[in-house]
Formats: C-alpha cells, sequence, structure tokens
C-alpha cells in the first residue's frame, strides 16, 4: 500500500507510448457571444491589422501555443449556410443564429477565418453542416476551400479575391448530432448515414482530407457507446477520427470530485478506444480510429449557463458564457492535460473550447486591454514544453474516495522526451489537500532538472477582470529553477544498473511543469 505522502514516479527514456501530434494543443473559434467579434475580430481597435483582427488576441495565442483551431462551431454550425459569409461584405445578408439566438452580420466568415490562420501560422479545423443541410453543401464547401480553378467553386473563390486554394485538410462531418439541442437532431443510425454519404463526397472532391464523425457529446448521453459503434459501422472506410467532448465543473461544493475529473476523462477516453477498436475487430480490420477531442474544458455550464432556451434574441455580439476562471479552475485543466498527454497514442486532435471571451483562456474587453486567465498558463507551459514522444510512466501513488468517480489516484503524472535533445517535459497533478513527496526513479537512465511552473488551487472566487486574474498568477503561479546533481544511488535499476533518484514536494492542490533532461546512463 502506498504511503499517502509519498509517490514514486518511474521513468525511462525507452519506455514510450507513441508520438506527441501536435495538433493536441488545439483550440476553437465559434460564432458564438464575443468569440469572433470583438473577440479574434475587432475593426477599429488600436491593435487590429488591415483585415480588422486584434493584434493583441494574435500575440496572446501565439503565446498560447494554440496550433490549430476549429471554425465556426459547435452548435453554430448546424444552421450555417457557409456561403453566405464569402463575397464582399455589403452583399451578406445577416441572419438568426437557431442555436445562440443571435444575428450574426457574417463580417467574418471561410475566407477571412482560413486567411487569418495563415497569417498566424495556424492550422484550420473546418466543420461543415449535417443539420439542416448534407452532402451538396459539404462537397461544396472542400470544393471552395481546396479546389484548383475551373469549377464552379472554386472560381467563385477565385472571384472573391483568393486564387491559391487553401489547402484545409481536417474536416468535422457536423458537431454534436446526438444532441437533443443541435439544430438538424439525428439519431445514430440517420447520423452514420449521411455522415458516411458527405464523408464520401468530400473525399471525392480532395482525397487528402482527414475526416471527423461526431461522437457522443459526453459520456452522460443515454445513447453513449451505442452512438459510436453504429456511427462507426457506417463510416468505417469514410473517416478517421471519432470526435469526444466533455466540461467539467465543481458541484455542490464538490472539490475533491472536481479535482479529479481527469479520471473521469480518462475512463471516457479508455470506453471510446475500446468501442472503435470493437467495430475494427468485428470486421477483421486493423484499423484505429483516433480521437479527435475537440471540445474540452472547465465550464460551469450547471451552475452559470441559463440554457440556450432562455436566451434572449439578441445582435452585436452579446457577452454569453464568457466564465472567469480560479486558480483551481487552472490546476483542473493541468490535470486535463495530463490525461490527454497519456493518451497521445489514441488522440490525434484535442481542441480547448475556447479560445477567446467564450471559456476561454483569453479574455477581452470592446476597445480595451486583453489578458490571461488563469487557466492559460498550464495550457501555455504544456504546448511550449512538450515535444517528441510521450513516456509510458509508472506512478506508485495512493487513492483517495471521490463522490462522483470512486477511487482516484492522488497524484497523476505524464511526460515527453525529444529523442533527438534528450529534452524531458513533465507534468505532475497532486490532487491531495496535503503536500506529497515525490520520488523520481530512473533505472539505467541520468535525470536532470532544470525548472518548473508551479499552479496552485485557490479557494476564493473568481472575479471578472485583468486586474484579478493578474493578483491570481501573481499569487497562485510560479516558476523556479532546479539545481544540484540529480544522479543519486537509488537502488538497483535495468541490468542491474544503479537506479538514480530525486526526491521534490508538490504543494497541495496543484500542478507542476518541470523540464530537464532525460537520457540512458
Amino acid at each position: 500500500m502506498p504511503n499517502p505522502g509519498t509517490t514514486t514516479l518511474t521513468l525511462h527514456p525507452d519506455f514510450r507510448r507513441g508520438a506527441l501530434d501536435r495538433r493536441l494543443f488545439g483550440s476553437f473559434v465559434e460564432h458564438l457571444g464575443r468569440a469572433v467579434y470583438t473577440g479574434v475580430y475587432e475593426p477599429g481597435h488600436a491593435t487590429s491589422d488591415e483585415h480588422g483582427f486584434r493584434g493583441d488576441v494574435v500575440d496572446l495565442t501565439r503565446e498560447l501555443g494554440a496550433t490549430i483551431v476549429r471554425y465556426p462551431g459547435g452548435n453554430f454550425v448546424s444552421n450555417y449556410r457557409w456561403e453566405d459569409g464569402v463575397g464582399p461584405r455589403e452583399q451578406r445578408t445577416p441572419f438568426l443564429d437557431l442555436a445562440w439566438r443571435t444575428v450574426e452580420p457574417n463580417d467574418v466568415g471561410t475566407d477571412e477565418f482560413l486567411q487569418y490562420c495563415e497569417r498566424t501560422g495556424i492550422e484550420p479545423m473546418m466543420a461543415v453542416n449535417l443539420g439542416t443541410r448534407g452532402v451538396e453543401a459539404a462537397a461544396a464547401l472542400v470544393e471552395y476551400c481546396n479546389g484548383e480553378a475551373g469549377t464552379r467553386w472554386a472560381d467563385l473563390r477565385i472571384a472573391n479575391g483568393r486564387t491559391e486554394p487553401y489547402g484545409v485538410r481536417l474536416w468535422c462531418l457536423g458537431n454534436e448530432m446526438d444532441g437533443p439541442w443541435q439544430i438538424g437532431h439525428k439519431d445514430a443510425d440517420a447520423y452514420g448515414r449521411l455522415a458516411a454519404e458527405a464523408g464520401k463526397a468530400m473525399r471525392l472532391v480532395d482525397p487528402t482530407i482527414e475526416l471527423v464523425a461526431c461522437g457522443s457529446s459526453s459520456m452522460q448521453m443515454d445513447t453513449f457507446g451505442e452512438w459510436e459503434r453504429v456511427v462507426l459501422g457506417h463510416t468505417f472506410d469514410v473517416v478517421d477520427h471519432i470526435s469526444m467532448h466533455a466540461y467539467y465543473e465543481e458541484t455542490d461544493g464538490d472539490r475533491a470530485s472536481f479535482l479529479a475529473s481527469g479520471t473521469a476523462m480518462d475512463r471516457f477516453v479508455e470506453r471510446v478506444v475500446a468501442t472503435a477498436d470493437a467495430v475494427s475487430a468485428q470486421r477483421r480490420s486493423d484499423k484505429r480510429f483516433t480521437i479527435s477531442f475537440d471540445e474540452w474544458n472547465v465550464w460551469y455550464l450547471q451552475s452559470r449557463f441559463v440554457g440556450e432556451k432562455n436566451l434572449p434574441i439578441q445582435r452585436d455580439a452579446p457577452r454569453i458564457i464568457e466564465d472567469v476562471y480560479s486558480a483551481l479552475d487552472a490546476v483542473v485543466v493541468g490535470d486535463l492535460l495530463v490525461t490527454l498527454l497519456n493518451h497521445a497514442d489514441r488522440i490525434g486532435v484535442a481542441c480547448l473550447a475556447q479560445l477567446v471571451n467564450v471559456i476561454a483562456p483569453i479574455i477581452t474587453e470592446p476597445g480595451g486591454p486583453a489578458w490571461k486567465q488563469p487557466t492559460f498558463h498550464p495550457f501555455a507551459r504544456t504546448a511550449a514544453t512538450a515535444r517528441g514522444e510521450v513516456l509510458d510512466l509508472r506512478v506508485d501513488t495512493a487513492t483517495t474516495t471521490t463522490a462522483a468517480h470512486g477511487d482516484v489516484p492522488l497524484v497523476t503524472a505524464a511526460a515527453t522526451i525529444d529523442p533527438a535533445t534528450g529534452h524531458l517535459a513533465l507534468f505532475v497533478t497532486n490532487r491531495s489537500p496535503e503536500p506529497q513527496t515525490l520520488v523520481l526513479r530512473t533505472p539505467g537512465a541520468r535525470l536532470t532538472l532544470v525548472d518548473a511552473l508551479e499552479v496552485t488551487a485557490d479557494d476564493v472566487p473568481a472575479v471578472a477582470g485583468p486586474e484579478h486574474a493578474a493578483s491570481v498568477a501573481e499569487k497562485h503561479v510560479r516558476t523556479f529553477e532546479l539545481g544540484g546533481d540529480d544522479g543519486v544511488d537509488g537502488g538497483e535499476g535495468v541490468g542491474g544498473e544503479p537506479a538514480a533518484t530525486r526526491t521534490v514536494t508538490l504543494a497541495p492542490e496543484s500542478w507542476t511543469a518541470f523540464t530537464g533532461t532525460l537520457a540512458r546512463a
């Protein structure tokens, strides 16, 4: 039985789970609230470029490390006509978005978004409308984005001022089609057949694209599991990825369960993988579907959001779902990143939802500043330091019992190594309200830790505004250097070689990102 106050973590550079896909550090911009208007886009802002996109948000997005951005939704996409958002702005017609009950001006559309991605070095992830539309519109959008001159939709793109194809590779076949809240909601059989036909047509336009089928909107859906089985059965030969969406929040003051949200995410991933592999096994196929976890975050959905049906019809980018985050939320976000990394062999894409203003790490004020929420810090540090391959760690830790998830480990960890340089990035969460002694064992290898970033949870309500966010960062986010000889005799390791050890103390309810090197002894 592990000591409740001590965790032993064993790692070696040769024990690996798989390569880290940089698309794991994606984000999401939906036409929802102020994500687009006064978020990424605000003509006339002091920092905006000639295209109307805010430069301060671009700078923070680069610092965040976002590699891909999913667009234009989300629930928004399921009643969106993409054709209405291209061409001269003065000819575009506003429409009522039924998902968020907001009048969409169509000032930003496909061309504006894709050119914004090009300027900022971000890969776009496009979604097609399989709610109110279908095969023809989906294939036409691929042709508009990726087609060569000489066809109807490619020539329309050229007429709109873009000669070269955009070359969009990653495409979502709709959004949350299992959800009764979705415009055009379908059962698994109807959606699976439509997704298969839409995907087939889209691939006929461009065979190089990757396709994502809609998985369950959460593990709590009544159709979970059976939905994945039926949808993948229809789309087996067409799609590359199955999507997952999950949001977590503290409910009824159950702090321990909230801190253990990463365990719930872990179980969700394992169950989706098991279902996908069963579909392949039934066909005697070696195909391994990967997961596009294209919506994940902390979202106070139950306690702060009034619900889509209760929103009044609004104009001019209303403030919707602008959750303000605490340092506790940041620790949970860090722990969710640990889970994503530990499934890097099966998760090819992941998107923190969303990028700006809407449950986001970045907040803006119209005509004013942009600033970092506490959740910005663990994401940015992980995106900046994780690279190469994900290590297969052994974590010997005590467990605690939670109301929502049962028994969960007190400490979780993930690590990556760059095989070319030996660069190590190690991410550790202490879910316990007490400090933990972390013993790092590296049998047959030498570990050197250089520095660390630590995020510690708080217990005060979060307050909107840049001053509070800066205060949280000052009090609960710190960097520190680690020095000294880390190679200490710790008993017998691989092949009789000494097992080097290093001991560090983890603060209560904390997430810590270490960097250093790890190489064979």
